[in-house]
């Protein structure tokens, strides 16, 4: 039985090396599959040495470590399609890289689903798929939707001018962040600093102040005003007279 072989860029090359080479190139980067692996194993017993052929306990130790290590891959891609699927409802942050600029970005929001392709899980967030390698973190919703309500608190504070500054116009806001902060559980204020909380309470302390005055100086108002429609009643009376 003759061997054939080729000369390839200078270099003399089996048939074997040229086929195991071709399949290399089919598969790529991508992990080796099944048919892969039997087709070289095939090449590799038909182009074998006649003289010193490979023993059938050699070929079966081979395809043995083989489905092991098929098993394995197959047993992580199953846990983590389970991990990712765990997230779908979930409040998640995601570092993603710009393919074209590089540049990266935080994303985050509630994952909607979970798909699987190419042997890679994908979590779907605010209508666009990112790999679930990109998660850097996740919360659960209650967390989530806490954090945002102590988020926007702080944000609607930071819109006021100094508690010194404070007049009666803002008195719709105070009275909208008193209601908001009425309505949090005790975990939802655990989102607050100790200062977020005193600076609250300096501008509702601050309204307060400024609203009994304004009320009060409106009270003296209707006194003068109702004091001075009873002395032109007097008067018009005592001309009648």
């Amino acid at each position: 039985m003759a061997l054939e072989a080729s000369v390839v860029n200078g270099e003399v090359k089996s048939t074997a090396t040229i086929s195991t080479e071709s399949t290399e190139k089919k598969t790529g980067n991508s992990s080796m599959d099944k048919d892969a692996f039997l087709q070289l194993l095939v090449t590799q017993m038909k182009y074998q040495d006649p003289l010193e052929p490979q023993s059938n306990t050699e070929y079966v130790t081979q395809f043995a470590q083989f489905s092991e290590l098929e098993e394995m891959q197959n047993l992580s891609n199953s846990m983590t399609l389970q991990r990712a699927s765990a997230l779908v409802g979930q409040y998640v942050e995601i570092t993603h890289e710009d393919e074209n600029t590089g540049e990266a970005s935080t994303i985050a929001g509630t994952v909607d689903y979970v798909t699987y392709e190419n042997n890679k899980a994908y979590v779907s967030v605010g209508g666009e798929l990112y790999s679930v390698d990109d998660i850097t973190k996740s919360f659960d919703q209650d967390y989530a939707n806490a954090g945002t309500l102590a988020a926007s608190f702080v944000n609607s504070m930071n819109k006021l001018p100094g508690v010194s500054e404070l007049t009666t116009t803002y008195k719709d806001v105070i009275d909208n962040l008193t209601q908001v902060y009425n309505d949090m559980t005790d975990y939802q204020k655990t989102f607050l600093s100790e200062d977020d909380i005193d600076l609250y309470k300096e501008y509702a302390q601050r309204m307060a102040a400024l609203t009994a005055v304004s009320e009060a100086s409106e009270g003296n108002e209707s006194s003068d005003d109702s004091e001075a429609e009873t002395e032109t009643e007097t008067a018009e009376a005592t001309e009648g007279a």
